[in-house]
């Protein structure tokens, strides 16, 4: 089982099994949100995914897609957490940064990169990704 949790600690999760895919997303959303570049993500089955302590705030935006994206954040501390989108209904994005274990959030390799198209032009592609200029 893998845990994680907000900076306060005030939010904590956990999920099972083994990630569908680790990405990175250069789009603006994802920008703005992380205040970086990109995001890290590790895409999990919703099924596997669950919120064991607190109470996450979401804020719904229509992303690039058309299709609505769910931000799930701490609403004391502001660490982002996940994302569900409902061009995945079956998925959970997990921010990488969220994930306690560092040898998880230090994914070795890099499934895809997702919004290439929004790609900052100091950040390189990552050697071996897919590389996507959007997604869905």
């Amino acid at each position: 089982m893998t845990k994680g949790s907000c900076m306060c600690s005030a939010i904590e999760y956990e999920y099972t099994g083994e990630p569908m895919v680790t990405a990175l997303c250069h789009c603006t959303d994802c920008q703005k949100w992380s205040g970086g570049a990109y995001t890290s993500n590790v895409v999990v089955p919703r099924k596997s995914f669950k919120v064991v302590k607190g109470s996450p705030k979401h804020y719904n935006i229509k992303g690039d897609s058309g299709k609505m994206n769910d931000h799930w954040f701490c609403g004391d501390c502001g660490s982002s957490l996940y994302t569900e989108l409902e061009l995945m209904p079956d998925a959970v994005c997990i921010k990488a940064g969220s994930i306690d274990d560092k040898e998880v959030r230090d994914f070795k390799k890099t499934s895809v990169e997702f919004y290439c198209k929004d790609r900052m032009a100091y950040s390189k592609a990552v050697e071996g990704a897919e590389q996507k200029p959007v997604f869905g």
